[in-house]
């Protein structure tokens, strides 16, 4: 078989920066049995790049993570594989030309120094001491990150790959996969060189992942959501004066980008490389006529420089002496994008004991964590740091060619834009509508997608400001802040609706469904006729997810999670379940109203037929405006409220009764303030494998003296004797014009202390809220810290382990 070992227990196909590092990252983990399959030589990223960069900075914690753990490794990876390479240690300078863009600096510099990175924010006057040729007149300040740099990416690969051999694992080059099989639950990757029998198989194949996902239809795959960019950079000739000060100080010049034009500029020897992120971009392979070739190595695209005018000419401007050398190459090749921008990191959405690596627009940059953590995926089950960011399964049914063609432009052509909360991509939207969404459109809705559903955020008044311009802020206030305040009143008040497609619903049935799933959860299930919270942990004792449990019988259970688990949850349940009892996805089935507010009882003794008498977290079975539902007394808003869950034909006849009953509508930006002063914590901000269960404040769900030894109870007893390290806990934050944001850095006494999961503003209480993780001994009601806000440090205390809003809960109750 020409060298092709017939069996393996891990297969990598794919040879870039991210295969190798995972096989690298295996084999350190003591997997040496694996095999990575290649089709020519093994490179970093696509096989045009000429150089990588090591960015050490992005606002997505996940990925600042991989980051930084990869600056770390490759910093070390040639002495430690005995491989030389060229790594650059330039530093770089982001540049900014408004206030908004110093906020959003501010913010990384803090998110940095709880990383324990060393970014500084630079004053114009600053700038020239690090990059002596650049004009800043026009310019606000920057952003200088000391460890950024470039690598050989060649040296790189195969220094990973000489590492991956010395620890005893296999390369096998120009050996393509040329599909896979599964039989008796291992899977064969074929090969022309022979079969390889496999107990794991990863989708580590770049640009062509796509076409590689679509061998893993047959067992439960889909179209891996991605799509292929024209990038160009262009290759300048030596200049001079830049030789003579690199020499100098004996360094190159740090790596610029100028974000908010939207290139970078490094030098490359002595001269320099420009890489822009146009508007006007381009996607390939794209259309009918312009198929994807079954081998496109080491080719490039035909040049397409008009595009680039704008940009070249602002680089000329900015950077004057690059205009003293000519262009000797332009490069115009292949880099895949996610419709998010994101890489896909992790299981493989349906599919048993297979995973992707794969979609990186930043392939070295993010190579060695991504090797990390995927080692991690595959012999732990579970990594170190929270990776939803980059989780395949973020991405469900919606992600079609059209989706992911024009979403992967709309990053392409925005790659360094800041990410405002109030603002929404407006590329491909509406690809799930609920059935009221015309309704809830004509009532003012402005819409935000959740896992591809429209759900109003707010609801907007004639003469209000709806310009994508007026969302470009960090503050809270815009045409949203007066629209927000008056929803959340008329909950506090009377009683609003708000339509929520696309709740994740999971139906559970069987003889012994009750006694699996209390071996899943940290808690206990609720009685026949009622409805809990169910916490998901996973051997660590971390919060894996939450489910709201709704018991129909003694073995008959609705489970329902957030709209973006859909994949995730029904992958973890569809995984574990136990022989012999029934999984029914049924979240396309059914849409949900929440109507809450003191004024609900009456509402619905005016248009429905149900037991209102019956307490907080039961269910029923009813009839609201005459359409059979189901109403669960249970409201994220902390009224008294109830989820009407009815089969969509069935919804907009009920929509259109409740909003005549006077019910006013509100939307999801309310729905989170009004949560926040109840301290309900929200799925991968406040609930992430970041945090234990313990951490999280979630003790009252843990029932340790339970026969069922559900994951994570020996980790969690283990935690609870010795104490966790930090604990939830509730601020309120003498916050000035904006409110904290995820990952906001904690202080106290000078001291870094913790961090924010969640923040905004109570408007039933008229303050700004908080919620995070804090140093255990500093989790006590009344503990004064600071919270820093995009680089301000406002005044905030502790509050006591309760709701800040009916403590008592007592209008939940009512």
């Amino acid at each position: 078989m020409s060298g092709i070992p017939s069996t393996a227990r891990v297969v990598i196909i794919g040879g870039g920066v991210v295969g190798v590092s995972s096989l690298f990252h295996l084999a350190k983990a003591g997997w040496t049995d694996c095999v990575l399959l290649e089709k020519n030589e093994l490179t970093a990223g696509s096989t045009w790049h000429a150089a990588g960069n090591v960015p050490t900075f992005s606002t997505s914690w996940s990925l600042m993570n991989m980051q930084r753990y990869s600056t770390e490794l490759y910093r070390g990876l040639g002495a430690a594989v005995d491989y030389p390479m060229n790594y650059h240690v330039t530093g770089s300078i982001r540049l900014a030309h408004s206030n908004e863009r110093m906020q959003e600096f501010e913010r990384a510099k803090g998110m940095g120094r709880y990383q324990g990175m060393d970014l500084e924010v630079l004053g114009v006057d600053e700038i020239k001491g690090k990059y002596p040729f650049l004009e800043t007149h026009d310019l606000t300040g920057a952003l200088y990150d000391p460890a950024d740099g470039d690598i050989d990416p060649a040296q790189l690969t195969q220094a990973l790959a000489k590492g991956a051999r010395d620890m005893g694992a296999t390369i096998l080059r120009f050996t393509p996969a040329t599909g896979v099989s599964r039989q008796n639950g291992e899977w064969i990757v074929h090969t022309d060189k022979g079969d390889i029998r496999c107990e794991y198989v990863v989708n580590a194949a770049g640009y062509y992942a796509q076409r590689v996902g679509e061998w893993f239809k047959p067992y439960g795959g889909r179209t891996v959501p991605m799509m292929v960019m024209s990038h160009q950079y262009l290759l300048f000739e030596e200049v001079d004066v830049v030789k003579e000060w690199s020499q100098g100080v004996g360094h190159k010049l740090p790596l610029l980008r100028d974000v908010d034009t939207s290139y970078y500029l490094r030098q490359e020897k002595n001269g320099f490389n420009l890489g822009p992120y146009e508007r006007n971009c381009r996607a390939h392979w794209a259309t009918p006529g312009d198929p994807m070739p079954d081998d496109f190595s080491f080719q490039l695209y035909p040049d397409d420089l008009d595009r680039l005018e704008f940009y070249i000419e602002d680089a000329l401007a900015r950077v004057p002496v690059l205009g003293e050398a000519g262009v000797s190459k332009v490069i115009n090749g292949p880099i895949p994008y996610a419709p998010d921008g994101n890489p896909l990191i992790g299981p493989m959405p349906g599919v048993p004991n297979a995973f992707e690596a794969c979609v990186f627009t930043f392939g070295i940059a993010q190579g060695g964590g991504a090797g990390k953590v995927l080692a991690e995926w595959i012999t732990e089950g579970c990594t170190e740091w929270d990776m939803w960011s980059c989780d395949p399964r973020r991405f469900t049914d919606y992600t079609d060619h059209e989706y992911c063609v024009e979403k992967g432009k709309e990053v392409y052509g925005h790659e360094y834009a800041m990410h405002f909360p109030w603002h929404r991509w407006p590329a491909a939207p509406d690809r799930k509508l609920s059935s009221v969404h015309d309704k809830v459109k004509s009532l003012g809705g402005q819409f935000g997608a959740y896992n591809g559903w429209e759900r109003a955020n707010w609801f907007a008044q004639p003469g209000d400001d709806l310009s994508e311009e007026s969302t470009q802020t960090w503050n809270r206030s815009g045409p949203w802040e007066p629209r927000i305040r008056e929803e959340c009143e008329a909950v506090r008040d009377g009683v609003g609706v708000l339509n929520l497609p696309g709740f994740s619903r999971f139906d559970l049935s069987g003889q012994g469904a009750a006694e699996w799933l209390r071996g899943m959860i940290s808690g206990v299930l609720p009685k026949v006729g009622r409805m809990n919270l169910g916490y998901f942990p996973d051997k660590r004792g971390r919060i894996l997810t939450e489910m709201s449990i709704l018991r129909h019988g003694d073995d008959d259970f609705t489970l329902i999670t957030a709209a973006t688990a859909q994949w995730h949850d029904g992958d973890h349940l569809r995984r574990n379940l136990r022989s012999g009892l029934t999984l029914t996805d049924r979240t396309v089935e059914y849409d949900t109203l929440i109507v809450t507010g003191p004024k609900s009882r009456d509402l619905f003794a005016a248009i429905g037929a149900a037991d209102l008498s019956l307490p907080w977290l039961s269910i029923q079975s009813g009839t609201v405006a005459g359409r059979p539902a189901m109403l669960a007394r249970v409201s994220f808003a902390g009224e008294l409220g109830w989820e009407v869950h009815a089969r969509v034909a069935d919804m907009p006849v009920i929509y259109d009764a409740v909003l005549g009953a006077g019910a006013k509508p509100f939307g999801m930006w309310a729905l989170n303030s009004l949560r926040l002063e109840k301290g309900y914590r929200a799925w991968k901000g406040d609930l992430s494998t970041d945090y234990s269960l313990l951490e999280g404040g979630l003790d009252r769900f843990i029932k340790f003296d339970k026969p069922q030894e559900f994951p994570g109870k020996a980790a969690l007893l283990a935690e609870r004797q010795r104490g966790p390290k930090k604990r939830f806990v509730t601020l309120v934050v003498d916050a000035g014009a904006a409110d904290a944001p995820y990952m906001s850095t904690l202080w106290h006494d000078g001291e870094v202390v913790g961090e924010t999961t969640s923040g905004g503003w109570g408007y039933r209480v008229g303050k700004s809220i908080a919620l995070g993780m804090l140093r255990t001994d500093l989790a006590v009601a009344g503990t004064r810290v600071e919270v820093e806000i995009y680089g301000e440090r406002y005044a905030a205390v502790v509050q006591e382990d309760c709701p800040i809003w009916d403590p008592e809960n007592a209008r939940l109750r009512a």
